[in-house]
């Protein structure tokens, strides 16, 4: 499916931004890759993307658990990748499905170390949450069908940080997509729920910027598991960043001035967008006339306070 492509990338990227701050870190860090079905390639190419840093792994052991239904061809796939892997890179291939995960990483000694786990089709139950969030620090990657938002679930597990999008691949003139709970997805296309939760701003960084990277391989929009009724948002390296402005006026109206730094965060913590985003989303604001700034001239640093005039909101 399409949809298998862009978590392919999306996996990659983040291990690109994982490993190295594993590294630096810990002696020792786990990867665990958690399948209810079929790994769809997935594990081929997380192992692809450890071994194209193995030069860099020396003293740092690494442990990558692969769990999932069908493995029977599962280790003669991953004999040629495993090849050119260091000593320091132990894999693991188990059969079974994500609910064996809490035994697979107490087996694999997981906990108080770097935790990136990847649960592909799990429901978010808490023996599972519960394991994700043993390592220190602990990531967690879910890829589930789309339904009520799993942002409270994550939470009340344990992660502070959580961000949500549908995966949305279809035609590009499916400008509204169905509702998750009408299990619909766009004519030809497909629907996915991704959820990551952390407690490392700089992990959840490195999740939006590799969320919309991963994106532009396919036809892929997200769309708001808050908003589902909403448009879906094309994927491009500069998004359409109106529809962030009208949630940051929204947000300004609702609470008052922000500083630019407070309008970032809530951009990165509470919607689809990178806080980077929020930058341009704000420049358009104050060109258009909604917002005021303080001080009004120079340059717009993090620390420039953003009010929402008088009567914007209902114009938003």
């Amino acid at each position: 499916m399409p949809t298998d492509a862009v978590v392919r990338e999306l996996l990659v990227r983040q291990l690109d931004a994982w490993l190295p701050a594993a590294r630096q870190r810990a002696r020792r860090a786990t990867l665990a890759l958690a399948y209810a079905g079929s790994d769809d390639g997935g594990a081929d190419a997380a192992l692809r993307a450890v071994a194209a840093y193995a030069d860099r792994l020396h003293g740092f052991r690494l442990t990558v658990l692969v769990l999932a239904q069908g493995t029977e061809d599962l280790p003669a796939r991953l004999g040629a990748v495993e090849a050119a892997l260091p000593a320091e890179v132990a894999v693991h291939v188990m059969p079974g499905d994500p609910a064996r995960l809490p035994v697979a990483l107490k087996a694999a000694g997981a906990a108080a170390a770097p935790l990136l786990t990847v649960a592909h089709g799990a429901a978010p139950v808490p023996a599972l949450l519960a394991a994700a969030r043993t390592g220190r620090p602990a990531d967690l990657l879910l890829v589930a069908e789309p339904g009520a938002p799993l942002r409270p679930r994550l939470s009340a597990a344990g992660f502070p940080l959580v961000a949500e999008a549908d995966l949305v691949v279809g035609p590009a003139s499916d400008a509204v997509v169905p509702a998750p709970e009408t299990h619909g997805a766009p004519p030809g296309g497909s629907v996915l729920r991704l959820a990551f939760a952390t407690g490392s701003d700089r992990s959840l960084t490195a999740f939006k910027d590799a969320l919309w990277v991963a994106g532009e391989v396919a036809s892929a929009r997200y769309r708001d598991p808050a908003d589902p009724g909403g448009p879906a948002v094309e994927v491009s390296a500069e998004p359409d960043a109106d529809p962030l402005g009208r949630e940051l006026l929204a947000e300004l109206v609702r609470t008052g001035p922000r500083t630019l730094t407070e309008l970032r965060r809530h951009t990165l913590t509470e919607t689809l967008y990178r806080a980077t985003d929020a930058t341009r989303a704000v420049t358009a604001l104050l060109a258009a006339g909604a917002v005021a700034r303080d001080p009004e001239h120079g340059r717009l640093g993090g620390d420039v306070l953003i009010i929402a005039r008088p009567g914007a909101g209902s114009a938003a």
